[in-house]
């Protein structure tokens, strides 16, 4: 019995459970408490997230020597080509079925939360980006000048980093998820907001699903390799983005998982399961396209037409790899292409947040599911030039 409650899956589960039903009841003082454990919770996470893209990316990287550059191309090729891939299906099914979907706009208010009561911020060392390329750096010139002192140094620096992910990221991660829900069911977001937009979100995870299955299959045929050996281990990544809706906090239970995958090889999955973390957000910006074209239907009558999406969706796919991992980072980073290419006023921006925010883990999910059919095929990638240098 203690092995089943020490399994990830089922702490997730549970965390969310009992999250949604203390939301319920909760209110005043222990309200408070909890608005104060997500916060510190928070804080503690993504904290780690620069000091596990550092731990982890460099060191994989100087492994790699002379195909390191090569692959490192490769990965955001296949990134960009995977999200804006998504965002084109998804605007697909919606040209073909928002306009048959009858979709109030008079979504409820959300009850307003209490004053975090202990506000302990712990700003990261550097930011998610600075983080990425620092990594790459290192990595390429530890690779480039073949230096064996420095390459051991990072992989002390990568086990150290480990210890803090197992001892520290994966205790906490079920803290924050159990805040998150307690504070959405307490705000009426799980049982007001939700159903509002329940018909248009069905259509989106459904997408997901089919994108997600399309990657799987490409990665398959691609690598001649049982892609299924790689998604059958992503059930724990999959929960915690659904719970922390964060690429960024999801980044240590998804190392773990794509470790456990056969035939994943651990020095090329410890590069690309925390670059495409940052870069691939296939679900997210697929979510986001549907969701603009439902807004713009609901609030000035007609959905762009289809150059002004292509042009938007073209952009949204640069601008997603820049996107921080944090929720709601794809349609925040997006802004100035909403309010500049789609002509977005106040009123859409707003409503176009309020639905994002609602479905944001599944967008979540989806990403940090698809990073996985993305390192299979950067694998056999890898494998290839390798095979081809000899």
């Amino acid at each position: 019995m203690k092995n089943f409650f020490r399994n990830t899956i089922v702490q997730l589960l549970i965390a969310v459970i009992v999250g949604i039903l203390v939301g319920v009841f909760i209110d005043g003082a222990p309200l408070s408490v909890i608005v104060s454990l997500k916060h510190i919770s928070g804080q503690i996470i993504f904290f780690l997230v620069p000091l596990i893209i550092l731990g982890f990316i460099a060191p994989s990287i100087a492994h790699l020597r002379s195909n390191a550059s090569k692959m490192l191309l490769f990965a955001f090729g296949i990134a960009y080509l995977s999200s804006i891939g998504a965002s084109f299906f998804g605007a697909a099914v919606g040209y073909q079925i928002i306009p048959h979907l009858n979709i109030a706009s008079d979504a409820n208010a959300l009850k307003e939360l209490p004053e975090n009561m202990l506000r302990i911020d712990i700003p990261p060392v550097m930011n998610v980006m600075t983080a990425l390329v620092l990594a790459v750096m290192i990595g390429l010139a530890t690779a480039w000048v073949k230096s064996d002192e420095f390459s051991r140094l990072l992989d002390a620096f990568q086990q150290m980093v480990l210890v803090l992910v197992k001892k520290i990221l994966l205790p906490v991660l079920p803290i924050f998820i159990f805040a998150n829900f307690c504070i959405l069911s307490y705000q009426g977001a799980v049982t007001k907001q939700l159903p509002v937009f329940l018909s248009i979100l069905l259509v989106v995870i459904l997408c997901h699903y089919l994108w997600l299955a399309l990657l799987y299959g490409i990665a398959a045929i691609y690598s001649r390799k049982n892609s299924w050996q790689v998604l059958k281990y992503y059930g724990p990544a999959y929960l915690t983005a659904l719970g922390t809706m964060s690429s960024a906090a999801t980044l240590g239970v998804a190392l773990d998982c794509a470790h456990k995958s056969p035939i994943l090889r651990r020095e090329v999955s410890d590069v690309t399961i925390p670059l495409f973390a940052n870069i691939h957000l296939c679900g997210s910006i697929l979510t986001e396209t549907v969701f603009v074209m439902t807004v713009s239907q609901l609030l000035y009558g007609s959905m762009p037409n289809f150059f002004t999406l292509t042009l938007f969706i073209l952009m949204l796919g640069l601008f997603a790899i820049g996107a921080p991992g944090v929720p709601g980072g794809t349609v925040l980073a997006s802004l100035g292409l909403i309010i500049s290419v789609l002509q977005f006023d106040e009123m859409g921006t707003a409503l176009l947040l309020t639905i994002f925010a609602l479905q944001d883990s599944f967008g979540t999910a989806c990403n940090i599911t698809g990073d996985g059919a993305l390192t299979l095929i950067t694998d056999t990638y890898e494998q290839r030039m390798a095979d081809s240098d000899k």
